[in-house]
């Protein structure tokens, strides 16, 4: 399995993700994917708790990706185990008219962690540059400054939003919240294999909707918006990983390994007491070993 580095995507050169992997070579049997999820579930758990007490730095997780790509499943495999006190999952669907009466970023804010807490973001603020390149007229409605007609929509409007982004991650640093940017790499054959199945299994009917079809169609659009987001949005502090997802299980696995590493190079640690809470500590030990409490 390749390091965290070799993932990474610092933005200092550009990319073409019809020559990037969608998988790895050498897939390790499913039992070993499964024992290497579990060991850093436990690892996970523990850097959550340090996470939770510590309350300095809150994380937010972000996974962007293709229909089919594979994030709810991932969500389950590489988070099961840790406290939901202190981690929780926000789905950024469609936005609502309140939300649209605000800037784009509002609904983002609104649903950032606590300091020590993680949350994930199933798709995220990245959507205001991916489906609004491939959909542009959808920002008409939006009573946006300055955009009246489709010619406003331009490439000094996404330049500006780019920036946005850029600098709102810079922000939230400066603040104590960390962000970790995955980009679930599909390939479109792999993602006809999963529609099929949608299609093919019952249990599997209720995921899939007509409207994925019509998104299809835009497979190369939505190619190019990727590559335009993820050459503008990547910087050596907020790197994106680009992470091969046709094998779900591999996916998995590397995200898991990233987040390991990620959260050790927080350093949390658990609030320390000083000698005089040490001694009260101690003392009412004593008390209740003696039965006085």
């Amino acid at each position: 399995m390749s390091t965290e580095a070799s993932y990474r995507y610092t933005g200092e050169t550009d990319i073409d993700l019809s020559q990037l992997a969608t998988q790895v070579g050498r897939v390790p049997e499913q039992a070993i994917i499964e024992n290497a999820l579990q060991a850093n579930g436990v690892k996970l758990a523990d850097l959550q708790g340090r996470l939770y007490s510590e309350k300095q730095t809150g994380v937010i997780i972000i996974l962007q990706g293709m229909d089919t790509a594979g994030k709810d499943g991932l969500i389950r495999h590489v988070f099961t185990g840790l406290n939901p006190s202190g981690t929780s999952v926000v789905s950024f669907k469609q936005p609502t008219q309140v939300q649209l009466d605000h800037d784009f970023l509002w609904r983002i804010n609104e649903a950032l962690p606590e300091r020590g807490g993680i949350r994930v973001f199933n798709r995220s603020q990245y959507e205001d540059v991916l489906i609004s390149r491939v959909h542009p007229e959808m920002l008409l409605h939006q009573n946006l400054p300055g955009v009246n007609d489709l010619t406003d929509v331009d490439e000094a409007f996404f330049q500006k939003r780019y920036h946005d982004l850029r600098h709102f991650e810079k922000y939230l640093r400066h603040q104590g919240f960390v962000t970790i940017k995955f980009f679930l790499h599909l390939s479109k054959e792999e993602q006809t294999r999963r529609f099929e199945r949608r299609i093919q299994i019952p249990s599997k009917n209720w995921k899939f909707s007509p409207s994925d079809m019509q998104e299809r169609a835009f497979w190369n659009d939505y190619q190019t918006a990727y590559q335009q987001m993820l050459e503008n949005t990547a910087t050596k502090k907020n790197p994106w990983y680009l992470i091969p997802a046709d094998d779900k299980g591999i996916a998995r696995l590397i995200v898991s390994n990233i987040l390991v590493k990620r959260l050790k190079d927080l350093n949390p640690q658990y609030p320390a007491v000083s000698d005089d809470e040490r001694q009260h500590l101690n003392a009412i030990l004593k008390d209740l070993k003696s039965g006085k409490l």
